[in-house]
């Protein structure tokens, strides 16, 4: 877990100014707002500098447009860390967002940071899914939101999680423990 005191070194990419302002509520880091999927040459120029100089987390929402935005990001920094805050984590009744997560959900989505693997892997597959009942069940988008909240990967379909625990470099490892500690959570 990050101290609270702490200064983190790279820049965190966050979407709008409501997320910055429950970041710093978090850590105390520097922040770059997107301002949305359609980013500003200027912002893009200020993401480049950062991630060129001192490296940069990428920290979108846990929704649909958040993870376009990710995946934007992810080509033109292949070396930028991500940092996930699980949906349930960042939900309000109407709203999805880094600024509805609190600062401890923050702080732990921090703590766990990956890097986007450019490369194919093959060390999961979707049998892998099934045999841990994190597909075909009733209850696998669940299972796979918390196996994917305990390994800092987010939430996918299972075609989307596979491809997740491929390109973040989970290793068995990390895979056997993040089951066995989903297994024990009611």
């Amino acid at each position: 877990m990050l101290p609270e005191t702490d200064m983190i070194r790279q820049v965190i990419v966050v979407e709008g100014k409501s997320d910055i302002a429950r970041v710093r509520m978090a850590v105390d880091a520097d922040l770059i707002a997107t301002g949305g999927f359609s980013i500003r040459k200027e912002t893009l120029d200020r993401i480049r500098s950062a991630y060129e100089k001192r490296g940069i987390i990428i920290l979108t929402d846990p929704d649909g447009p958040g993870e376009r935005i990710r995946r934007r990001l992810s080509l033109l920094f292949p070396n930028a860390l991500h940092a996930f805050v699980p949906k349930k984590e960042a939900s309000l009744p109407h709203d999805v967002g880094i600024e509805d997560a609190s600062p401890e959900s923050i702080r732990k989505a921090l703590s766990t940071l990956r890097l986007f693997y450019q490369e194919d892997s093959e060390v999961f597959t979707i049998k892998d899914l099934f045999d841990a009942g994190l597909a075909g069940k009733e209850n696998s988008a669940q299972q796979r939101a918390d196996v994917g909240a305990l390994l800092g990967i987010g939430y996918g379909n299972g075609k989307q999680f596979v491809k997740r625990l491929n390109h973040y470099g989970i290793t068995r490892e990390e895979w056997d423990k993040a089951i066995g500690l989903s297994r024990e959570v009611p």
